[in-house]
């Protein structure tokens, strides 16, 4: 179904691949997608058995094109000393002797400016909204299941100050033509009924037109598209380990001397990007930041609209008839697997904030992903050099950004080629 050769994989005398996709989670299958549709022979690359099975597979789910608020700010300044010292149990920073480690943490703490956040948030805000409307040009040319809803999504928040800070980012978005409604307490309840259970609050942040969808089903749907509408080829099971430059074509190999090649590569392989890149002299300044989530049937007081809980740092997601719920953030933690304790506080948190929303009896596996962190949290998409092409660092927002990110770096490799290629019309 995935369009997978007899053989694991093509032979270097295969020809002809205009661009290798290294990695097919939700930002190298649209970055496939958007290579094809403008006529390029595209071959999506992954260690995993199929697409999704990384950082996009059970992540939280919304689709949030207006909250772009960077992670670098000033009143994490005065937080710093608590973060360190392990006191905030949502939120741990792992310190290491690695100065990659150092050269990132130093870089964040320069875009913790007011007008680095004012840059920062605005600049990933443009590309939220160019996402928006690639992927509702992407619905609208494929439609596929994927649980995709428009529920809105509302911030809630316990103190004061949190809203104060809220207002003034809604009126920094305004000027990029995004409206926003802070809520009284009762208007966040007359919404979403739900919140009657959720504790005292101080006021809510409402965006009526976010989204929601399945990553992992969005990921097999396009995936099937691809392969039967472009003609895209898969090769999984495959651990890149590095490139080189062979005359006019770019060799990727594995451990195990298989080789796939192309006359370009762009690079979609989230938190791995780094390790991946330096033997090339490529320095990515991505850091880990690893995440749980955990997904059951809703409670008798399930919310309709996507909820985050800033002050727990959790979301609550309807996912067809599902919630998921996520949340945590561990920076440089790099080890994918769930930790039993710490999902066990997700679920201990989640239900101390709603007990009603989810039946937290019937909760299934839980699940941890990393997600690539940038110090300004923009992600990096550039040409890095010849025929080489990043797609990478697009750390909690990953899902929300991937269409617009896909449809940039896409015209960056039609420019680099020197032809304009022609888009595919498809039913």
């Amino acid at each position: 179904m995935q369009g997978e050769r007899d053989s694991p994989f093509p032979s270097t005398s295969d020809k002809g691949l205009d661009v290798l996709v290294l990695g097919a989670g939700v930002v190298g299958i649209t970055t496939a997608y958007s290579l094809a549709r403008r006529g390029f022979s595209v071959t999506i690359v992954d260690h995993e058995t199929g697409p999704a099975q990384g950082a996009s597979f059970a992540n939280g789910a919304q689709l949030s094109y207006a909250y772009t608020d960077a992670l670098a700010q000033p009143s994490l300044l005065r937080k710093m000393p608590f973060l360190f010292a392990g006191f905030d149990p949502a939120f741990r920073v792992r310190l290491s002797p690695d100065p990659e480690f150092f050269r990132w943490g130093l870089a964040f703490l320069k875009n913790c400016t007011q007008a680095q956040f004012d840059s920062n948030t605005l600049a990933t805000l443009r590309l939220g909204l160019e996402s928006h409307a690639a992927m509702a040009n992407l619905r609208e040319r494929h439609p596929f299941d994927f649980a995709h809803t428009t529920p809105g999504k509302m911030h809630i928040f316990r103190d004061e100050g949190s809203l104060d800070h809220a207002r003034t980012v809604t009126r920094i978005k305004r000027t990029a033509g995004v409206e926003q409604d802070i809520l009284s307490p009762a208007q966040a309840m007359a919404i979403e009924p739900a919140l009657h259970d959720a504790g005292p609050i101080a006021g809510a942040l409402w965006t009526p037109d976010d989204e929601v969808g399945d990553p992992y089903r969005f990921c097999k749907g396009l995936l099937t598209v691809l392969v039967k509408r472009y003609g895209v080829k898969t090769v999984f099971r495959f651990s890149a380990k590095g490139i080189r430059k062979q005359r006019d074509e770019i060799i990727v190999f594995d451990g195990e001397d298989n080789e796939l090649s192309a006359s370009n590569v762009v690079v979609c392989l989230g938190a791995q990007a780094p390790r991946f890149l330096a033997p090339l002299g490529i320095r990515a300044p991505i850091m880990a930041m690893k995440g749980y989530s955990f997904t059951a049937p809703p409670g008798k007081y399930a919310p309709t609209v996507s909820i985050t809980d800033s002050a727990r740092k959790i979301v609550y997601c309807r996912l067809g008839n599902t919630i998921r719920v996520a949340g945590l953030a561990e920076l440089n933690n790099r080890d994918p697997a769930p930790d039993p304790a710490r999902l066990r506080h997700l679920i201990d948190q989640a239900r101390a904030a709603m007990p009603y929303a989810v039946d937290y009896t019937a909760i299934g596996s839980g699940w941890a992903g990393l997600r690539p962190m940038t110090p300004n949290s923009q992600p990096i998409i550039a040409q890095a050099g010849q025929r080489i092409f990043l797609n990478v660092g697009h750390g909690m927002l990953g899902w929300t950004l991937a269409a617009g990110s896909a449809e940039r770096v896409s015209a960056l490799v039609e420019q680099s080629v020197g032809q304009p290629a022609q888009i595919r019309k498809t039913s």
